[in-house]
């Protein structure tokens, strides 16, 4: 959904009497409807997929402005599984994670702006204790809608991709047996 749409709606809720909106509004990111999925080559031949759970954090929209939003989020390492219980233990390990150092990654937004009809957000990206500027595409959000216990949610996808050897991640392992570019998408789903 483009910016436009998401205002709009913003708008005829607001002139229908919902107080729910104002100009700049908060929205609490829900752990249980929110994750990151990753991919990240293997040997050169394959993909390895997996996901991380737990993301907690707050995003503020600005009706108007996008340059006012802004996004903060944590996710616990812990959670991560790719399905493989040996392969999720090592990504645990001082040799990934470290999840006993580093029990969660974290984002918070430094810019966010429209380009070619869509959101993207600059932010700073937490990682084993190295923090680097990482850019994010995002798709959405989607019109806010009454969801459970009478709150208002709203649901959107980011999409980026960093390099690992950034992040000194998994430095024992060079192509081809781990590619350096992973991929990721952040499903959210926020209410308010």
């Amino acid at each position: 959904m483009n910016r436009r749409l998401f205002t709009a709606t913003f708008a005829a809720l607001l002139l229908s009497g919902t107080s729910a909106f104002a100009q700049s509004s908060t929205w609490t990111i829900d752990k249980n409807h929110s994750q990151i999925n990753f991919q990240i080559r293997h040997m050169g031949v394959s993909n390895v997929r997996g996901s991380i759970s737990g993301v907690t954090g707050e995003i503020v929209w600005d009706e108007k402005d996008p340059s006012k939003d802004s996004v903060t989020a944590t996710a616990t390492t812990s959670t991560v599984t790719t399905n493989n219980e040996k392969r999720d233990a090592h990504l645990k390990s001082p040799d990934f994670f470290n999840v006993e150092k580093s029990p969660t990654l974290t984002f918070k937004s430094t810019k966010v702006f429209s380009e070619g009809g869509k959101l993207k957000v600059i932010g700073d990206l937490t990682l084993g204790g190295v923090t680097k500027s990482t850019t994010l595409e995002v798709d959405g959000p989607s019109a806010p809608q009454p969801g459970q216990n009478g709150k208002v949610v709203t649901g959107l996808s980011v999409t980026g991709q960093i390099k690992r050897s950034d992040f000194g991640f998994g430095q024992k392992f060079t192509a081809p047996v781990l590619g350096d570019d992973v991929q990721f998408t952040i499903d959210v789903e926020a209410g308010k």
